[in-house]
């Protein structure tokens, strides 16, 4: 298993540090839902997903993997603090969309996130579906779907 520089990961508002053991969790119970972009041997983006089978986020969708849901659930997209604004968030993002649209079973992404990015994730097709029911500590997130299957975003870059 690779190290983590935890706190070159902590979000962009500084408020939600990212929890390693979760980020372990799932990436045992559901490597192929993961992705990551290395750099000359270090990690400096990855995104953490596993499978959902409700029609919203729920408090249970942080732990649970439910192999047969067709929500894939975008726990986290996190680039390393000496990357960001390069890129390389935007470029993995699609890179794991394609991935997903091309796995028949997953009809569609859904994440949550804090008000200043929902701009961010719609231009990757992602809709707000309102307040998400999750709330960590004091923060409060919207949940956004976007729609896999013939996704006309994916086609604007090469998969």
């Amino acid at each position: 298993m690779f190290e983590i520089e935890r706190e070159a990961f902590i979000s962009v508002s500084g408020e939600c540090p990212l929890y390693l053991d979760e980020l372990r969790h799932f990436l045992t119970l559901c490597p192929e839902l993961s992705l990551g972009w290395f750099l000359e041997g270090r990690l400096v983006a990855f995104i953490i997903g596993s499978l959902w089978d409700e029609d919203r986020l729920t408090q249970e969708s942080l732990q649970l993997h439910r192999p047969r849901g067709h929500t894939a659930h975008l726990h986290v997209l996190a680039v390393h603090r000496a990357f960001r604004q390069q890129g390389r968030g935007s470029l993995l993002l699609w890179r794991y969309l394609c991935h997903l649209g091309g796995q028949p079973a997953v009809r569609r992404a859904a994440l949550m996130c804090e008000a200043p990015l929902v701009p961010f994730y719609a231009r990757f097709g992602f809709l707000p579906v309102g307040p998400c029911a999750v709330t960590v500590g004091p923060l409060a997130f919207t949940e956004l779907q976007c729609p896999l299957q013939g996704q006309a975003c994916l086609r604007r870059y090469s998969c």
